[in-house]
């Protein structure tokens, strides 16, 4: 499974015991190459409209990228995934997210 979503061994492994959260490139491997529901994985939940979540969720994860990039932040894989999936889980449950929030979350997540 390592080898197909492109991550070392030990970084799988530490995904699996829960030590590291997955990065989103991991993610969409999963989801493009096995249909697994993104939702279930972030969430525990089953998405009732998974292609649908899949957009929003690569709609937020490129508003994060690009927000990052214009503000010259660094932040590493696991941590950026961390907050696309708290910024995901608020979606999914119909509250929006603020910017204030979002800064926040990078700030606790900055290298």
């Amino acid at each position: 499974m390592a080898e197909a979503i492109g991550v070392s061994h030990r970084a799988y492994h530490s995904y699996e015991k829960g030590k590291r959260g997955i990065p989103v490139e991991a993610l969409v491997k999963l989801h493009s190459r096995y249909e697994v529901d993104v939702a279930w994985l972030l969430l525990g939940i089953k998405s009732i409209r998974a292609g649908h979540d899949f957009d929003a969720l690569k709609e937020i994860e490129a508003s994060l990228d690009q927000y990052l990039v214009s503000a010259g932040i660094k932040i590493r894989s696991e941590k950026r995934g961390a907050i696309v999936a708290r910024w995901y889980e608020s979606h999914v449950k119909g509250r929006e997210v603020t910017d204030d929030e979002v800064h926040t979350w990078i700030e606790f997540a900055r290298e």
